[in-house]
């Protein structure tokens, strides 16, 4: 399952630490963040609850870059 989260994040360096903090959350199969549409782009494991998994993403990108935000 994909689905896309508007995102905001103040350069494109950040919006690359975002992106790696995202692959690297339990349950993302692959996350891409567009730091030009302001857009992240999840695509979650099979089985895996978006609601749960979420938070879980925020948590690790504001571990990396403390002022961005998803919004879900």
């Amino acid at each position: 399952m994909k689905k896309t989260y508007k995102i905001d994040v103040d350069c494109a360096n950040c919006a690359n630490k975002m992106e790696v903090a995202a692959n690297e959350t339990a349950g993302v199969k692959q996350a891409t963040v567009n730091f030009m549409t302001l857009k992240m782009i999840v695509e979650f494991e099979d089985g895996a609850d978006p609601k749960t998994v979420m938070p879980e993403v925020l948590a690790n990108c504001k571990k990396v870059e403390d002022d961005c935000e998803i919004f879900l």
